[in-house]
Parts: C-alpha cells; sequence; structure tokens
C-alpha cells in the first residue's frame, strides 16, 4: 500500500516558505506522491453543489487561495528525488489540450518521470461559464482532451480529428519521460466516474468515506472493463479519504487499492513531523 498526500498546494502548503520542507519531509516519511487541487476561479456567490460536504460548500471561505496545481508540483520536484507529484484533480475540460499536454511533459522531464495527470470533469458550474466553455459538454469533452493528450505525446507528430479539437500533425516537445506517457488517473466518486475509468483511465481515483463507499464503485469498473474486454487489473486503484487508520489500510488493500491518498499530517513544521511520526508508527511500519 502506498500513501499519497491531498491539498498539497493549499494553506501554508502553496507557500515558499512551507512547501519545500512539505515536500522533503513527506517524502523522507516514506509517503509515495503529492496531490495538487485546482479551481482557477471561484465566483462568488456561486449556486453549484459541492459534492464533498454534506452543506454543498468548498471548505474554507471563498476568497482562500488556491495556487495552480501544476506550478507547485515543479517547485517540489526541485528539492526531492523520488516523491511522485500529481494532480489530484486537474479540471481537464477547461484547458487546452496543448496546454495540458505540455506543461505536464515539462512536470515529468523536470521530475526525471514523477509526473502523474489526475483528472476530473468538474461540478463548478459557474466557472465553466466564467470561462465560456459547455458544462454540459464536460464528460465527452474530457475524454476527448485525454485522447487527445496521449496524441501529441506520441512519437511522431499525427493529426487529431474530434468534435471539440481539431489540427493536422503537430510536435508537441519536450515529450514525457516515463515510457508510454504520463498515468492519467481518473478521479470521481460516482458510478459514471467509474466507467470512464475504464474506458480511458490508467488509475481511478475516487474521494470516499471508506471501503464500504468504494466497494460498489470497483465493481462497476470491473463490469465496464468486461465490456470493454480490458483487463481491470489495468487500472490502478487510488482512494481519497481524510484519515487512514491501519484496519483501513488492510481493508483497502485487500481490495486491490494500491494507493491512500490522505490529509496532510501537520501544517507547520513541527505539528507535520510528528504527525508523519505518528502515521508511520501506527499505519504505514505495520503494513
Amino acid at each position: 500500500m502506498k500513501f499519497g498526500v491531498m491539498f498539497s498546494n493549499v494553506g501554508p502548503m502553496g507557500t515558499p516558505d512551507f512547501l519545500p520542507d512539505f515536500a522533503r519531509l513527506n517524502e523522507a516519511a516514506g509517503m509515495e506522491s503529492l496531490w495538487t487541487v485546482e479551481h482557477v476561479v471561484v465566483p462568488s456567490g456561486y449556486k453549484s453543489t459541492y459534492p464533498y460536504s454534506g452543506d454543498g460548500r468548498m471548505p474554507g471561505p471563498e476568497e482562500s487561495p488556491i495556487p495552480d496545481p501544476i506550478l507547485p508540483l515543479v517547485y517540489a520536484a526541485a528539492v526531492t528525488e523520488k516523491i511522485k507529484l500529481a494532480t489530484g484533480v486537474l479540471i481537464l475540460p477547461q484547458r487546452h489540450p496543448f496546454y495540458v499536454a505540455k506543461e505536464i511533459a515539462t512536470l515529468d522531464v523536470l521530475s526525471r518521470g514523477r509526473a502523474i495527470l489526475g483528472i476530473g470533469v468538474g461540478w463548478l458550474e459557474e466557472e465553466f461559464d466564467a470561462l465560456g466553455i459547455s458544462f454540459a459538454d464536460r464528460a465527452s469533452r474530457t475524454r476527448e482532451a485525454v485522447a487527445a493528450i496521449r496524441s501529441l505525446w506520441k512519437a511522431e507528430p499525427e493529426a487529431f480529428d474530434g468534435k471539440f479539437f481539431n489540427w493536422g500533425p503537430m510536435h508537441s516537445s519536450p515529450g514525457p519521460v516515463q515510457a508510454g506517457g504520463v498515468p492519467v488517473v481518473v478521479g470521481g466518486h460516482t458510478p459514471i466516474a467509474a466507467k470512464r475509468a475504464a474506458r480511458y483511465g490508467d488509475g481511478f481515483f475516487p474521494a470516499v468515506g471508506g471501503p464500504e463507499q468504494l466497494e460498489p464503485l470497483l465493481l462497476v469498473l470491473k463490469e465496464e472493463c468486461d465490456k470493454l474486454g480490458r483487463d481491470a487489473g489495468e487500472v490502478e486503484i487510488s482512494v481519497g479519504m481524510g484519515d487512514c487508520d491501519l484496519d483501513t489500510a488492510l481493508r483497502l488493500q485487500d481490495m486491490g487499492v494500491s494507493r491512500a491518498v490522505i490529509a496532510p499530517r501537520g501544517f507547520d513544521l513541527g505539528s507535520l513531523e510528528k504527525g508523519l511520526a505518528v502515521f508511520d508508527d501506527k499505519v504505514m511500519s505495520r503494513l
């Protein structure tokens, strides 16, 4: 079982005073990956329902800083050697594939092959409206964008012909360091997200309360893979959750989960060092 850290670009983690220590300490403690979140803007007084809280609102006030998801990972890459660097998640339908392919490949080069592209379709309709991008088309736009990015990462330039994106043969250099390109991990906690992961994901990243909520999603994933003639074992499972005790980690491991992505173990140097030591003692060292 691997452990990642969510929200790695918000709060103190989004500052130059703490991010380098945060990245280095998590790496030294054996945490496998850092995951960042995204909203390019937060419309004032938004009405859309945030799907991960009971009151339908994002944590914190609307003006809480949410730094870009990719730039902090590049910053972290410069002060670490092995911890993986993941967007968790990038709102893919809001971005042109040209830029995503170039930025994520650059991260992969600068980190020597440690990038993970976690993607989501988004939920904040007002944000899409402000960007002039159809909220209703976000799922099909995401699917096409994944295909377009993978096309751009191929060794030889090729044309792309889709509903939303069309171009002749294009060079997108540098390409990723990782053979086959950067892994694409599909985020989401619904059955349709599980189907998306089966259809075009290298991984699936649902944020759930625990194993009970995960089990039916894995069943949907397997059923969809069976329909497609795909081995469900090809789709790496990561689970986003606030905390993870030893019993939960063991249950997830038995279910075939590869990675639990948990909340930071501390929000300043002292609490992080202590929190990582406690987590290692109670969970990681016992697996």
